[in-house]
């Protein structure tokens, strides 16, 4: 990593804006089908995989979610396989602990059965509709009288995975620069140019100029805002949620064998919360999901008023929060008062009690919002002359980062031949 470091150079052929799993991937991606391009990697921040490829809670998901057909099903279940590959060659830990989608009433089963018929759809391997007494064997502590099982769920470290991404970049010539902020992107005689902040530390040399045949940004909380400096309208805006979860106790983690999921209500946007055994043997529960003050407020008190009056000033939010806002007062009261969050997990859970869990991480989650309130579930990406914007990747963008890598560089080579 060249942390802190000014650019080797003012001229690269391709750019990728951000150091996230998907910006990541990509740059990866191009080197091995064209090795002598100059590739740069820009990231704002000081490490790698700084926010959502660092706060998520590890899942390698296996493709039973999305809607058959869409860019998700695709990159979900190809990127499931592909991800298991790469972890194999490259020696980073995983564990494919299965999951279980448990029905908790009669009133869930249709949408249980919907669920399976579209994990079934996408090409999920190995899924299996079980009874209560098999998911007491698989979930001793689980409520639910019917669930799914898919064994191909697993669980892993996606820095690790983000730091084998960048060693394979560097190993084919690509360059890698953090503490480097895109603060403006501009055309100039057919080449984009980017302005760069560097770190105050190198006095005199706080800006750099960077020019690029191609550009793809892969910003995530800050898509939309790369978008713009690039002239181009996004047609969304990007809501920053944030989630808390808690960790059970370690006397307590036994209640947790491998992934305990809800059956998603179609009436909401978000999952709900859920159990995840983690790769160190940690359980999460969570996590909630309520309107961050902050594009990066991972800690409740933090309030940006710049990002709190751009949310509040966009027409799309006030549409969503009229839908929604029953559920958004539930989210809201469940954050700040644990014994209304904790009857929530007991749904799933019944044995737990207060004491069992403290409180863990938080993540904020990059929820790409159109103007008429629909809050955008697929992946999205725009693309303009000589520069690619990732403007939606949401889970499973973690999994799926290799294939959906592949989508984003094969559409790029289309449009940047015209």
């Amino acid at each position: 990593m060249n942390e802190g470091s000014s650019p080797s150079s003012h001229h690269y052929d391709v750019a990728i804006v951000g150091a996230g799993l998907v910006g990541l991937a990509t740059a990866r991606e191009i080197l091995i089908r064209q090795p002598e391009l100059r590739v740069v990697v820009l990231e704002k921040e000081p490490v790698l995989a700084r926010h959502q490829s660092g706060h998520n809670s590890g899942v390698i998901h296996s493709g039973i979610y999305y809607t058959p057909g869409s860019l998700k099903a695709k990159a979900c279940v190809a990127g499931h396989r592909a991800m298991l590959e790469f972890r194999q060659e490259e020696g980073i830990p995983f564990e494919l602990c299965g999951k279980v989608i448990v029905a908790l009433d009669e009133s869930e089963l249709p949408r249980l059965e919907d669920l399976y018929q579209r994990g079934i759809a996408n090409g999920v391997q190995g899924l299996e509709m079980i009874g209560h007494e098999r998911l007491r064997e698989l979930e001793p502590y689980a409520a639910g009288i019917k669930a799914i099982y898919s064994p191909q769920t697993g669980v892993t470290d996606f820095v690790k995975v983000a730091r084998a991404y960048a060693h394979n970049i560097q190993q084919r010539g690509g360059e890698i620069f953090t503490g480097c902020k895109v603060t403006a992107l501009s055309n100039k005689g057919g080449w984009t140019l980017l302005l760069c902040t560097l770190p105050r530390t190198h006095a005199g040399n706080a800006q750099a100029e960077i020019e690029a045949r191609y550009v793809i940004t892969c910003g995530g909380l800050q898509a939309d805002k790369l978008s713009q400096m690039s002239g181009k309208n996004p047609s969304m805006c990007i809501i920053p949620f944030r989630g808390d979860y808690y960790v059970l106790r370690l006397e307590k983690r036994h209640m947790v064998r491998a992934l305990i999921y809800p059956v998603p209500d179609p009436r909401f946007p978000f999952l709900g919360v859920h159990f995840t055994r983690r790769l160190d043997g940690a359980v999460w529960a969570g996590p909630n999901a309520v309107l961050a003050f902050a594009r990066e407020g991972y800690q409740r008190w933090k309030i940006s008023p710049k990002d709190l009056r751009e949310v509040l000033s966009y027409g799309g939010f006030w549409k969503m929060a009229a839908r929604y806002w029953k559920m958004g007062l539930a989210e809201l009261y469940r954050d700040y008062v644990k014994a209304a969050y904790i009857k929530e997990l007991q749904r799933y859970l019944p044995e737990l009690q207060a004491n069992d869990i403290v409180p863990g991480p938080s993540g904020v989650r990059a929820q790409a919002l159109a103007t008429d309130g629909r809050l955008l579930d697929d992946f999205l990406i725009q693309h303009g002359e000589n520069v690619v914007h990732v403007l939606n990747a949401p889970s499973p963008a973690a999994t799926s980062s290799l294939v959906l890598a592949r989508m984003i560089v094969e559409e790029a080579q289309r449009n940047f031949g015209k």
